[in-house]
């Protein structure tokens, strides 16, 4: 399957004033999302560039300047073995967030949409002009955008994860285990060593262990600045 990118080919030549003349468009036009557009078939690709080229929200570029996209939108029947290949290329460049549009969503799709890093997904049956440019905007603003049946498969499945996988070993979806965020959460209410070894039932050699451990897998400098970091990022 070949994929095809945008390519705008813009209008005749303007006329535009001299650098003394600003006009009024000029000093109060919005700016736009840059949009690199991908599609496995020349119909789709046409399709989903009529639809922004006439929108002022967007930017569609060239091939050339692909790369350089706030986002990019692969359009595709399914998600294939070649959608997943271009969606993991998409993620290596750090400037630009994806969008998938899909005709089909298969059982399986949600896993690969998570590990492909994709920030949001519409259905082909419902990519009108409008949802179309609200999903760019939405994600070059950082925000995501979800069906409302795969947000809740998307819940689903991350409750899943904790309940069977995270949870027998301690774990969470953070950075931290269960017992590394207990004993940060006593470090930051002013407990010392033994008294944290105390309330938890472990030894305090056991307590300096997890704690350093903290420290060095996060390159903090000390347990002050380990409670700093997990309360920033919201972690205790």
């Amino acid at each position: 399957m070949i994929f095809t990118e945008a390519t705008y080919e813009p209008g005749g030549a303007r006329q535009h004033p001299g650098p003394d003349v600003p006009t009024q468009k000029s000093r109060t036009a919005p700016e736009r999302v840059s949009v690199a557009v991908y599609a496995e078939d020349p119909i789709l690709h046409t399709g989903v560039v009529q639809q922004l080229r006439q929108r002022p929200e967007t930017e569609l570029l060239m091939d050339a300047d692909a790369d350089r996209a706030q986002v990019s939108l692969v359009v595709v029947d399914r998600v294939d073995e070649p959608t997943v290949q271009l969606l993991h290329r998409l993620q290596r460049n750090t400037s630009t967030r994806t969008g998938l549009v899909v005709g089909l969503f298969e059982a399986g799709s949600l896993q690969t949409m998570i590990e492909c890093g994709v920030a949001a997904v519409l259905r082909r049956s419902e990519a009108d002009r409008d949802r179309l440019v609200h999903l760019v905007t939405a994600m070059a603003n950082g925000e995501g955008v979800l069906p409302g049946d795969l947000l809740g498969k998307l819940l689903d499945h991350v409750s899943r994860v904790q309940r069977t996988v995270l949870d027998p070993r301690g774990l969470t979806l953070s950075t931290l285990t269960t017992r590394e965020a207990d004993m940060l959460r006593l470090v930051s209410e002013g407990f010392d060593t033994s008294e944290i070894a105390l309330k938890t039932s472990y030894s305090e050699r056991t307590v300096k262990n997890v704690l350093h451990e903290v420290a060095t897998r996060l390159r903090l400098r000390n347990r002050a600045h380990a409670v700093g970091y997990a309360m920033r990022h919201g972690l205790i």
